[in-house]
């Protein structure tokens, strides 16, 4: 990367857990740089990750697409303990994302 290279947008992502390795993989594919942040919170109730995205913003619709790609609401099926102690299917939803973007008043890098 060069070192004139400004970032006047930064990402942050919040998505669950099993959803960041493909997307950090492909943001790596694109020359794009992330840093992974763990989280906990309330905006998707499980485990999260946060990934940390400085950008210039011509990337920025590149980047939500390789976001949006990869983290989508779906429905799964779980096996849960029954009332009579037998395992039964239950579909529980998962996937999502938040996405935060805000203007970078100065980035420095050294």
């Amino acid at each position: 990367m060069n070192n004139t290279t400004i970032y006047d947008k930064m990402i942050f992502a919040v998505l669950q857990e099993d959803d960041y390795r493909d997307i950090v993989e492909e943001l790596s594919e694109n020359s794009i740089c992330s840093t992974l942040l763990n989280s906990t919170g309330g905006f998707l109730k499980k485990k999260s990750v946060t990934i940390m995205i400085g950008i210039e913003h011509e990337k920025l619709d590149m980047v939500l697409g390789i976001l949006k790609t990869h983290t989508g609401k779906r429905m799964a099926t779980e096996f849960v303990v029954g009332g009579v102690g037998l395992t039964v299917p239950k579909e529980t939803p998962k996937g999502g994302i938040v996405i935060f973007i805000m203007n970078v008043e100065r980035c420095e890098k050294y």
